[in-house]
């Protein structure tokens, strides 16, 4: 019903003309007190809703950003758009999401989609890594960051995790512990996150004096925990069990710890774990996860914010920048050995 009702009927009701209705909608400092009480006791007795897109025709620009995450089923992304979310409202934005479930037919639909929405720039975290996806918003000139990627600076702009180092911190601290006999539980290996903590892995190992095929390598096709328990279950088939695993994401690593758990394997004591992402539930889980935490609201907020420079009023004096984030190691009772967690 409120969708009905047009500024006309507003300003018939209120006595003024349409043109006092709009000052009143959009620079409301324009119109008298009197006359602003009045035009907005009317707008709120009868419902009236402008449209939003209406305006944007007029104006030539939009107040909706758009999000499209890798998986909106993993918790660091849902921290991740609250992040953005925080950003843009602070800028009296909006923002719109998708989520590509890993799947490039997916981002081309809601890449498409945002573009026929004609929003004002997208945050993005590509699943097709060809980057081909991005050509539709790349044709309209729709701006774009990339989340959870690095990219050249030249290329546009990027927020992204520090991946090598995270995944250098995970597997330092389990040789620092005395495993060797290792095992990188990771995702899809397109995925340049998964590399990027399988070299930083592999790091730790040289550091170590260890040679890299000391470290096994169990690729999964999803970053879930269905995939993890799938990755706990040929560990457990392994004629030499490794006594450590770092998984890709939190979500691996709780899949691993159900299986080991359901097998009557003890974590840490037969088996330590160390997860990435540190999400709300690696701490809750039974035996509390050791994990490489990103910022995740930190993330996005930083490319909501660039994304806005990128597109605001000082959009010509915008340089494009990648923005690397550090991360931190928490410790808990998944790798200490002294603990009896089973």
């Amino acid at each position: 019903m409120a969708q009905a009702v047009s500024i006309k009927e507003v300003a018939r009701l209120a006595g003024v003309s349409v043109g006092t209705v709009s000052n009143v909608l959009n620079r409301p400092d324009k119109v008298a007190e009197e006359t602003r009480d009045r035009v907005r006791a009317v707008i709120e007795r009868i419902g009236f809703v402008r449209s939003e897109s209406a305006r944007q025709l007029r104006a030539g620009s939009s107040r909706m950003l758009a999000m499209l995450v890798l998986d909106m089923a993993n918790p660091f992304f849902a921290a991740v758009a609250k992040g953005a979310e925080a950003a843009a409202r602070d800028a009296g934005l909006g923002v719109m999401l998708g989520n590509s479930a890993g799947s490039a037919a997916e981002e081309d639909y809601y890449l498409s989609l945002f573009a026929e929405q004609r929003v004002r720039g997208v945050l993005v975290t590509p699943a097709d890594t060809t980057g081909r996806g991005l050509g539709d918003i790349e044709r309209r000139s729709i701006p774009y960051v990339h989340v959870d990627r690095e990219v050249p600076a030249d290329e546009g702009c990027s927020v992204s995790v520090d991946d090598v180092m995270g995944g250098t911190l995970a597997v330092r601290h389990l040789l620092d512990a005395g495993h060797r006999r290792v095992t990188y539980i990771s995702g899809p290996m397109r995925l340049p996150q998964c590399r990027d903590r399988h070299r930083g892995a592999l790091t730790a190992l040289r550091e170590a004096g260890l040679p890299d095929d000391a470290l096994n390598l169990v690729e999964s096709a999803r970053l879930d925990v269905a995939s993890g328990i799938d990755a706990g279950a040929r560990l457990l088939g392994l004629p030499e069990r490794p006594t450590a695993v770092f998984c890709a994401n939190d979500l691996l690593a709780l899949g691993v710890l159900q299986a080991m758990y359901a097998a009557g394997v003890r974590v840490p004591r037969d088996l330590a774990i160390v997860g990435y992402d540190d999400i709300e539930f690696a701490a809750a889980a039974v035996v509390p996860l050791t994990s490489v935490r990103r910022p995740a609201q930190r993330m996005g907020r930083a490319a909501a914010e660039l994304l806005i420079e990128e597109t605001g009023e000082h959009a010509t004096t915008h340089d494009h920048r990648a923005v690397v984030l550090q991360p931190e190691l928490v410790v808990r009772n998944s790798t200490l050995r002294n603990d009896d967690t089973a």
